[in-house]
């Protein structure tokens, strides 16, 4: 059986499901400046710089100084990442320390590939 050369070809998947030239529009909900929150920065900026070096605008917004930002995203707890931009809108709660965890939450890696 051969390829019809009129049918059009699939690209080949890949693990990162960035696609090139994307911005990428991610807000750190966080409570203050307590240890989880620092980390949870630490780790998104590490992981921004590693897998979509200069594609992500990240905004930190404290909920203790604007708590009525949460109900926007509907945030229950923090820190917490959104992915507001490419969409779906995603969600990741916690310290982001287990990275493929949030690669896996934001798309860049689907379940189960290894690096």
């Amino acid at each position: 059986m051969t390829a019809d050369p009129k049918a059009p070809r699939r690209k080949p998947k890949t693990d990162s499901m960035a696609t090139e030239g994307e911005k990428w529009d991610l807000r750190l909900y966080v409570a203050g400046q307590t240890p989880k929150s620092l980390l949870a920065h630490e780790n998104l900026k590490k992981i921004c710089e590693e897998y979509l070096p200069g594609k992500c605008h990240i905004k930190v917004v404290d909920l203790l100084m604007n708590p009525e930002l949460a109900r926007d995203d509907q945030i229950l707890a923090a820190p917490t990442l959104v992915r507001k931009v490419p969409q779906p809108l995603r969600k990741i709660i916690g310290d982001l320390s287990n990275t493929e965890r949030v690669l896996v939450g934001l798309q860049l890696r689907s379940r189960g590939a290894t690096a």
